[in-house]
C-alpha cells in the first residue's frame, strides 16, 4: 500500500506541478516572505515601504516634506514634494514607468547608482509589494506641469495612466487600502505609525513629516484658552537629528555629561553617531543601516563598541584613573548607563541573521571604529570634568558587576536544574513539555489560591507574587537579583544569564514554560503591577518577549445577570449591550457586578473567563519599535518627573479609569 501511494505521488509530481508565479502573484501567494507577516506588523510595514520611497527622494536632495494620513476607511495616503515617479513610456516594458514601478518586483530607481546613492525599505521590493497586497491603490503624480493618475487592484492596473489636470508643483501621492483577504485585520494603530515616523525624522534631519489621523477628533485647547476638536495629528521634524533622538530616548534619565557627544562624517560612507551617559544602569544602543533598525546589530555596532571601549580605556590608563579598581574591566562596563544611536548609510548593505537585520559588511567595522575613536578622543581631551565622570561611572559599573555576578550565581544555583528545587509558592503543572506549559504570575496569595483551584493542573502552573515587585529601572543589578520575588521568577522559569556568545544574554535553553501570563486585578494597582513586571522583562528578559512567550491575561470587568441569564463583559460597550440582551430590552432587574479583583471571582468563574484556553482573551506582548519602547519605560519608570507629568497631561483624555 505504501509503495502504491509513493508511486502515485511520484506520478503527480511532474513538470505540471511546478508553478511559475507571474509578476506580483508570488507576493500574494507568500506575503510573509516579503513583508514579514500578515498580522499587525506586516500591515504597518506597508506604510513604511511607501514612506521609505519618499525618504529616498529626500536623501537624494529632492524632497523636504512628507505627509501621511490614516483615512476614515483605514486606507493610507502618503504625499511628498519630490520629483514625482516618472510617467513616460518604459523602453523595454512598453508601458509607463509608473506602472512598471508599481507592478514589477525589483523595479525602481534604487537599482540605478545614478538615481539614489542609498535607499531604505525592502531593498527595491517596496511599493510594488504594497500594490500587490492592496485591494485598491491610486497613484497621483505631479510632474512636468501635469497631474497623472493611475489606479490598481491587487497588483493589477484598473486604468491607464491619465492626465487629469495641470500641476504647478511636483511630487507623488500614493493612496492604498490593504486587502482584507490577505491581512488578519486592517485597522491601523496611530501609536505604531507615529513611533516609526518620529524615528525617521530623527534619522533624517531637516525632513518634515506630518501625520494626521482622519478617523478621530480629539479635544485641544488653543493659546487663548478656547477648546475645539481637531483631527489627531503630529509634525515630526528634527534640526539636530541624532542629538535630539538620544535626548528623546533618555527622557526620564539624568544626563551625566550634559549634552550628547555627536559625530558626523561622510569620508567613505555617511556615519552619524550620538551618545551620552546617564546616572542609570541600562545600556541602550540602537543601530540603523539606511534607516532600517538593525535589531541584531552587525559590523557597524561592533565597530562602535570596539572604538568606544578602546578609546576610554586608553584615556583612563593615560590619566591614571583606574587605580581604585580591584578587578579587570569588561566590555559591558564601558556601556552601563549609555544611550547611543548609531546610523550608517551603505550603498550595498549585506544583511544576515535570523531576521535579516544584522549588517554583515566587514569594511564598515573599522570605518565606524575609527570615526568614534577620533571624535571621542577629542571630546575627552577638551572636556576633562565630563571625562572623569564617565571613567568613574565605568569603575562603578565594574564593581557593581562583580556584586551582581555573585548575586546572579546565587539565583542560578537555586534554579530547578541546580537541584535546590522550585520556589515554595509555585504550584507546578504535571506536564513537563515546555511547549504545552503555561506559568501564571498572579497578584497576591488570595488570587493565587483561586487560580490554583480553578486551573488545569496538567498544563498550568501558578506563581503568586507578593505585592508590587521591585522597580528595576531605578535599581542596581545586584539589588535586582537580591529581590526574592525576582529570584522566584528566574527559578520558576528555569532560565539563566549567559550564553556562549554573550555573557549578559538570557539563556532560554531550559525554559520550563512557553507561555508566561501576567494575571492581575482589573484596577489601577493591577495595571501598576503589570507595568513593573513588564519593566523587569524588558530590562532583564527581553528575549522572552521577542520569542513571543509573554502574555497579559484579560479578566472581565463586569458580570451582567438576570435570573439564570448571565454574560461576562470586557468593555463598557459590551456591558451596555449585555444589559439590553439579558433584560430583553430593559435594564429593570438586571444585576451588574464590577470585578475589581481576581479574588472576587470563584475558581470556576476565573477558569471560565480568564484561564480556559478555549474561551479566554490573552494579549501577547510584542515590541513593535524598540527605541520607542525604550523611551517609554525610561520616562514612566525612571527618576525624572517632568517628562512623566507631560506625558500624563497629553494622554489623560485617552484614559478610562474606573478605580
Amino acid at each position: 500500500m505504501e509503495n502504491e501511494n509513493r508511486t502515485a505521488a511520484e506520478n503527480q509530481y511532474s513538470a505540471d506541478s511546478i508553478q511559475v508565479l507571474e509578476g506580483l502573484e508570488a507576493v500574494r501567494k507568500r506575503p510573509s516572505m516579503y513583508i514579514g507577516d500578515i498580522g499587525e506588523r506586516g500591515l504597518h510595514h506597508l506604510v513604511y515601504e511607501v514612506v521609505d520611497n519618499s525618504i529616498d527622494e529626500a536623501l537624494a536632495g529632492f524632497c523636504t516634506h512628507i505627509e501621511v494620513f490614516i483615512n476614515p476607511d483605514n486606507s493610507i495616503t502618503v504625499r511628498d514634494n519630490g520629483r514625482g515617479i516618472p510617467t513616460g513610456m518604459h523602453e523595454k516594458e512598453h508601458r509607463s514607468a509608473l506602472e512598471v514601478v508599481l507592478t514589477v518586483l525589483h523595479a525602481g530607481g534604487k537599482f540605478s547608482k545614478n538615481s539614489y546613492k542609498v535607499s531604505g525599505g525592502l531593498h527595491g521590493v517596496g511599493v510594488s509589494c504594497v500594490n500587490a497586497l492592496s485591494d485598491f491603490l491610486k497613484a497621483e503624480v505631479h510632474r512636468e506641469g501635469k497631474i497623472f493618475v493611475q489606479t490598481f487592484s491587487k497588483g493589477h492596473p484598473t486604468s491607464q495612466v491619465e492626465v487629469v489636470g495641470e500641476a504647478s508643483d511636483t511630487g507623488t501621492t500614493i493612496t492604498f487600502h490593504p486587502d482584507a483577504s490577505i491581512f488578519e485585520h486592517t485597522v491601523y494603530k496611530y501609536s505604531i505609525l507615529a513611533g516609526r515616523l518620529r524615528e525617521l525624522a530623527y534619522l533624517n534631519k531637516g525632513i518634515k513629516i506630518s501625520f494626521t489621523d482622519l478617523r478621530e477628533k480629539v479635544a485641544s485647547i488653543d493659546e487663548s484658552g478656547v477648546e475645539h476638536d481637531d483631527y489627531r495629528s503630529e509634525i515630526f521634524y528634527s534640526e539636530d537629528g541624532l542629538r535630539e533622538f538620544v535626548k528623546y530616548l533618555d527622557a526620564g534619565a539624568e544626563s551625566l555629561i550634559g549634552e550628547p557627544i555627536y559625530l558626523e562624517t561622510d569620508k567613505t560612507i555617511p556615519i552619524e553617531i550620538a551618545f551620552q551617559y546617564n546616572t542609570g544602569y541600562a545600556e541602550k544602543i540602537y543601530s540603523y543601516v539606511n534607516n532600517i533598525n538593525t535589531i541584531e546589530g552587525g559590523t557597524h555596532l561592533d565597530g562602535f563598541k570596539r572604538g568606544l571601549s578602546s578609546t576610554l580605556k586608553a584615556y583612563a590608563e593615560k590619566n591614571n584613573l583606574l587605580s581604585k579598581l580591584k578587578c579587570e574591566l569588561a566590555a559591558e562596563d564601558y556601556r552601563e548607563g549609555l544611550t547611543a544611536v548609531v546610523s550608517v548609510k551603505v550603498s550595498e548593505p549585506q544583511f544576515e541573521g535570523q531576521t535579516k537585520t544584522k549588517l554583515g559588511n566587514a569594511d564598515v567595522r573599522p570605518l565606524v571604529s575609527q570615526a568614534i575613536s577620533s571624535a571621542l578622543e577629542s571630546y575627552l581631551e577638551e572636556n576633562p570634568v565630563q571625562a572623569k565622570s564617565i571613567i568613574e561611572k565605568i569603575v562603578l559599573a565594574a564593581t557593581a558587576r562583580q556584586a551582581a555576578r555573585k548575586a546572579r550565581e546565587m539565583v542560578q544555583r537555586k534554579t530547578v536544574m541546580g537541584g535546590a528545587g522550585l520556589p515554595g509558592k509555585l504550584s507546578d503543572c504535571s506536564d513537563k513539555n515546555p511547549e504545552h506549559c503555561e506559568l501564571f504570575l498572579v497578584e497576591g496569595d488570595s488570587a493565587g489560591g483561586t487560580a490554583v483551584s480553578g486551573r488545569d493542573s496538567r498544563i498550568q502552573a501558578i506563581l503568586p507574587l507578593r505585592g508590587k515587585i521591585l522597580n528595576v529601572e531605578k535599581a542596581l543589578e545586584h539589588r535586582v537579583f537580591e529581590s526574592e520575588e525576582i529570584r522566584n521568577i528566574y527559578t520558576a522559569l528555569g532560565v539563566t544569564v549567559g550564553t556562549p556568545e554573550d555573557p549578559k544574554a538570557l539563556n532560554l535553553s531550559k525554559l520550563r514554560y512557553h507561555k508566561v501570563v501576567i494575571m492581575t486585578d482589573a484596577d489601577v494597582d493591577g495595571s501598576h503591577i503589570d507595568t513593573l513586571i513588564l519593566t523587569f522583562f524588558f530590562r532583564y528578559m527581553i528575549d522572552l518577549i521577542r520569542g513571543g512567550h509573554v502574555y497579559l491575561a484579560t479578566p472581565p470587568l463586569y458580570r451582567v445577570k438576570k435570573g439564570k441569564n448571565m454574560v461576562y463583559c470586557w468593555t463598557e460597550e459590551e456591558r451596555k449591550k449585555a444589559i439590553l440582551e439579558v433584560g430583553n430590552g430593559s435594564d429593570k432587574g438586571v444585576g451588574i457586578q464590577r470585578y475589581k479583583g481576581l479574588g472576587e471571582m470563584s475558581d470556576e468563574q476565573l477558569w471560565e473567563t480568564t484561564m480556559n484556553p478555549e474561551t479566554r482573551l490573552l494579549r501577547q506582548v510584542t515590541i513593535e519599535n524598540a527605541a520607542e519602547a525604550e523611551r517609554t519605560f525610561s520616562m514612566l519608570m525612571g527618576d525624572d518627573v517632568p517628562p512623566r507629568r507631560e506625558f500624563i497631561e497629553q494622554n489623560a483624555h485617552f484614559a478610562n479609569i474606573d478605580a
